[in-house]
């Protein structure tokens, strides 16, 4: 994390930050549609705030993060089940959580290719991954040249590379959607996002959901 993690928790409690975060969330939260006693892993937590406002919400959490310092303020926030660990080689076993979400993590990870698989091994129903989007304004403002400030270093997607490099994987259901389309944060911006299809997918935020393992009623065939 570029920030130290105080600094950037406190920044979802500004108003542009306020505003950034509940509709984030929003999408997650239609995306996974937790229902009861299911677990969610949070890979790549940060500080936790995602996770948090799932808890409150009364979905049971696990955080993963390779930041100590994120983590440990993650857990005096209130996210007790913190483990510190890479998305690359998740320290879980096969199907240990109903739902799995990655928010902008995997932006940074050494291998999200990698990342990717090893939360499809360890989610039993459903996934929802938040990017970076190279075709909206917050990339024109901040992520090109290698990036700027939190956003130095990160990766950037479009809509057309994520169906193509999805389309392999063992998942169903594929739904990618868009949000943050004004960054600003203005009166215009949420005027904007109230009015923008989350199907066109122009906004910083691009979210990507889907059913993990077989369709409801049937078993993997023997061998699998």
């Amino acid at each position: 994390m570029v920030l130290p993690a105080a600094r950037y928790d406190a920044w979802y409690r500004t108003g542009r930050g306020t505003w950034i975060g509940e509709t984030e969330f929003g999408l997650l939260w239609r995306a996974l549609a937790p229902r009861a006693g299911e677990r969610l892993l949070d890979v790549g937590c940060g500080t936790g705030w995602f996770a948090r406002r799932f808890m409150q919400l009364g979905v049971p959490v696990v955080g993963l993060d390779p930041d100590r310092s994120a983590l440990a303020f993650a857990r005096d926030a209130g996210l007790a089940a913190c483990v510190a660990g890479r998305a690359e080689r998740l320290p879980f076993a096969d199907a240990s959580f109903d739902l799995a979400m990655a928010v902008t993590s995997l932006c940074f990870a050494r291998d999200e290719a990698a990342a990717l698989r090893e939360m499809l091994r360890v989610t039993r129903r459903r996934l929802a991954l938040g990017l970076l989007n190279r075709y909206s304004l917050l990339y024109l403002e901040k992520g090109r040249a290698g990036g700027t400030g939190g956003y130095r270093g990160a990766r950037w997607h479009s809509a057309g590379e994520l169906r193509a490099a999805l389309s392999a994987l063992p998942i169903r259901n594929l739904r990618l959607q868009s949000a943050i389309f004004l960054p600003g944060g203005g009166p215009i911006a949420r005027c904007f996002e109230r009015c923008l299809p989350r199907a066109l997918p122009l906004g910083a935020f691009l979210l990507v959901s889907a059913d993990v393992g077989p369709p409801a009623g049937e078993t993997p065939a023997a061998g699998h």
